[in-house]
């Protein structure tokens, strides 16, 4: 209960670390220290100190990549491309979420779920989004999954820029945080699945309805499909 609580908070106010949200469940009736709070979020991924979730740890071996994006104007598709993993609560457990998107469309190019948060999900995402295109500039944050070297060797092969958040840098990566608030407030917490293939099937309902039919305000209410495939030729999500 605690942590869909957490989870619920730190995506409306993900600058929240464990002091705020002690207090906040404090105001919402639960007696819960803050020790309990870090160790709570710690198991979900969500980050303490900083105002992102951690669902991405840093491995000391792996080459950190600069961010490129900063001033950058985001004018085409498949110029910049992201991915990001969020948490995601299930009745009786939780699972990870990962998905690739483009900046200047919101189109989700590829998406997988996985019960860990080892690289394999995140390799799988980004052969499936790259079967549909090639950005000129792809950025993650610095965590394991994004600075293994099959992950940026996929990359690099392609001629792909590499580009990574700075640490702690929850605007780093804004539109992909967007989207998780989208699918989470949209869908997620409002079907509270209950198995891992409830889980993937409910996802796979929510991004093709997020691509080819929720207008987006940043869009002129167009749907990320239309935008995307007006200038970059894509074809129906799957």
């Amino acid at each position: 209960m605690y942590m869909r609580l957490i989870d619920r908070q730190y995506t409306r106010t993900p600058f929240y670390g464990s002091r705020r949200l002690s207090v906040w469940l404090g105001n919402q009736g639960f007696d819960v220290n803050r020790k309990r709070i870090q160790r709570l979020m710690r198991l979900m991924g969500l980050e303490a100190i900083y105002p992102r979730p951690n669902t991405s740890r840093p491995a000391k071996a792996h080459r950190i990549y600069p961010y490129l994006l900063r001033n950058v104007e985001i004018v085409r598709p498949n110029q910049v491309w992201s991915t990001d993993i969020t948490y995601v609560p299930m009745n009786g457990g939780f699972m990870f979420l990962v998905a690739v998107i483009d900046w200047y469309s919101r189109y989700v190019l590829s998406w997988r779920i996985s019960n860990t948060l080892d690289a394999e999900f995140c390799l799988e995402a980004l052969d499936a989004a790259l079967k549909r295109g090639c950005p000129e500039i792809f950025n993650t944050d610095q965590g394991s999954q994004f600075t293994c070297s099959d992950f940026t060797g996929r990359l690099a092969t392609a001629g792909i820029k590499i580009s990574m958040d700075g640490r702690g840098r929850a605007l780093d990566n804004i539109f992909i945080e967007r989207l998780w608030r989208s699918v989470k407030y949209e869908d997620i917490y409002l079907k509270n699945y209950g198995t891992g293939g409830a889980l993937h099937t409910g996802m796979s309902r929510y991004f093709r309805f997020y691509n080819t039919e929720r207008p987006h305000q940043a869009l002129k209410y167009s749907t990320p499909l239309s935008v995307y495939s007006a200038a970059a030729g894509g074809d129906e999500f799957i």
